[in-house]
């Protein structure tokens, strides 16, 4: 497929490129029901606990599963992503919740959106080539540090009236609360994740985390008979219908249509409000359409099938758009769930729309027992997906078997990513390992004398071998200035120098000036793109100082002929 092809804009091209142009038969319906089926069995519980880690009721996070998965299914460009709220976004989520509440986090959604879709139409889906492994491992696992960490209040049931958001305070708050330890959370947290851990060892179908979430209820149910209270959906959360009528956990209703800035409580929408919002929305764009396209490349190595990048930028920005407007907080495209789509059989976008619908069927039929679900067994959920995020085993061979520029990067976005900001990590770690490249790749370009080389004729014959760019290129010609004192004239051959730069250029214009009074420089072997260089700088021959030669035969004619 041609570069062209790829980076053109497709809008809807994965529903239409699966569902339109193949064939969409009964029997494909029937293995994406299936599938999506199983994703909704993971979704509902994973987008209720994102949503309390991210700071807001559990609703909300059925509501982005829903409206988004939706939408992003319908107009994206990966076939079988399956978006929804994820762990990576609790980082930046909860402190804007914090500081601007549920109403500032969906406008902070909507403008992520419209960033998301001008990132797709400035045509930026294939920039994610350019993020190296050990930043984009570096930051996700320093948000697994982080999530991790925000699990252990509810987990062991802690009596805290206030998380600090500075990662350091926020250990030794927790520190200092663990006297306060409950058993009966811990418990039930403990046992979840056992469940949670083991259950793939028995080789069922069907996914942990319903089995894990019953396993952690039931034994909340056992510890009622000995006058034992956990905290739970119902009782730590309630709403407040149109109506007027309140109740606790979830609404059993389907999302409502909002105008996020008219929320109650919140604050009018004004331009101060956006740009206080614009650094958070800004990190939510630039999340997403990592940990989107992320996903999109994993699911073509497991499926064999090509996404189209910018449409799917410009689908994720189109579902940041919508959901909002629906109670709807940020989403993505979620790795850990659209790999268990492939695996259960999906064939194209209708999965995602299926589990979609499976998460407001929810909504209507289940809402009153989803309110009886412990906060530790949603903790033990966080916990595991904060240590499939982790990449552990990546991390530590990583550590093992990489340069040690790359193990710097890695550590420095990690702890970054804890002790200050994703955004920072990235951006720091992207300017760090690109200088490290560019020093790698500087100590690589060298010059070598030439069996060629007369002592006699005062002639000196390097191999230039390199790159000549503004990292290496003063290095190489000082080293060359040394090299041919006493010597009248120099022959370079540039047949290994694949690129010369502005800075590579000006190094070369200042060597032909120290040393043009007495000597005679003939330059040799010339690929084009050094070549076209020079000629657009119109570098010509000097008299006497420069002259260029097709090969380093024609060079050494020249000089028997002076």
């Amino acid at each position: 497929m041609s570069t062209k092809k790829i980076n053109r804009l497709r809008p809807f091209s994965a529903l239409i490129d699966s569902c339109w142009k193949e064939k969409y038969t009964f029997a494909r319906f029937i293995k994406d029901l299936i599938a999506g089926i199983t994703v909704g069995i993971i979704a509902i519980p994973l987008a209720m606990a994102l949503a309390i880690a991210s700071g807001v009721p559990p609703q909300y996070g059925l509501y982005t599963a829903a409206v988004a998965g939706i939408v992003i299914a319908i107009s994206g460009g990966s076939r079988y992503s399956v978006s929804g709220p994820t762990a990576a976004f609790v980082v930046i989520l909860y402190p804007v919740s914090q500081q601007f509440g549920l109403s500032g986090l969906l406008v902070a959604t909507l403008m992520s959106g419209i960033i998301l879709m001008a990132m797709g139409f400035a045509r930026f889906g294939k920039f994610i080539e350019y993020i190296p492994v050990s930043v984009t491992l570096g930051f996700t696992s320093g948000i697994a540090i982080t999530i991790a960490t925000m699990q252990v209040k509810d987990f062991f049931g802690l009596q805290l009236a206030h998380v600090p958001e500075n990662y350091v305070d926020k250990v030794i708050a927790l520190t200092n609360a663990f006297p306060t330890l409950q058993y009966s959370d811990t418990l039930i947290g403990a046992v979840t994740l056992l469940v949670l851990i083991y259950w793939p060892k028995l080789g069922l179908k069907l996914p942990g985390h319903l089995p894990a979430l019953v396993a952690g209820t039931l034994v909340m149910w056992g510890l009622t008979f000995f006058d034992k209270q956990v905290a739970t959906i119902g009782s730590e959360f309630s709403y407040l219908l149109p109506d007027g009528a309140e109740g606790n956990g979830i609404p059993p209703i389907l999302p409502q249509f909002i105008l996020p800035w008219e929320l109650p409580g919140s604050a009018p929408i004004s331009w101060s409000m956006i740009t206080a919002l614009m650094p958070a929305a800004f990190s939510m764009a630039v999340l997403g359409a990592i940990e989107s396209l992320l996903c999109a490349v994993v699911l073509d190595n497991m499926t064999g099938k090509k996404h189209h990048s910018n449409s799917e930028l410009i689908g994720q920005g189109v579902g940041n758009i919508a959901a909002p407007f629906f109670g709807g907080i940020t989403a993505t495209a979620a790795i850990a769930r659209s790999a268990a789509n492939v695996r259960a059989g999906a064939t194209s976008p209708i999965s995602a729309i299926i589990h979609s619908l499976l998460v407001l069927l929810t909504l209507l039929v289940l809402a009153p027992m989803l309110s009886y679900l412990p906060l530790a067994a949603m903790s033990a959920l966080l916990l595991m997906v904060a240590w499939n995020m982790s990449a552990a085993h990546k991390v530590i061979d990583l550590i093992r078997r990489a340069p040690k520029d790359d193990i710097i990067v890695l550590l420095l976005c990690m702890s970054l990513t804890v002790f200050f900001d994703m955004v920072i990590a990235i951006s720091v770690g992207i300017v760090l390992a690109s200088l490290l490249f560019m020093r790698r790749i500087a100590n690589m370009t060298r010059i070598s004398e030439l069996p060629e080389t007369n002592q006699a004729q005062s002639c000196l014959v390097v191999r230039v071998n390199g790159p000549l760019f503004f990292a290496a290129a003063e290095r190489i010609f000082d080293e060359l200035r040394v090299k041919s004192a006493g010597y009248k004239t120099i022959i370079m051959q540039w047949d290994a120098v694949p690129v010369l730069d502005a800075g590579g250029l000006d190094a070369f214009q200042k060597f032909i000036d120290s040393v043009k009074k007495d000597t005679h420089i003939i330059v040799c072997d010339i690929p084009f793109q050094p070549l076209k260089t020079l000629a657009r700088a119109r570098v010509t021959p000097i008299e006497g100082v420069l002259s260029f030669q097709h090969s380093i035969n024609k060079a050494l004619e020249e000089l028997n002929l002076k």
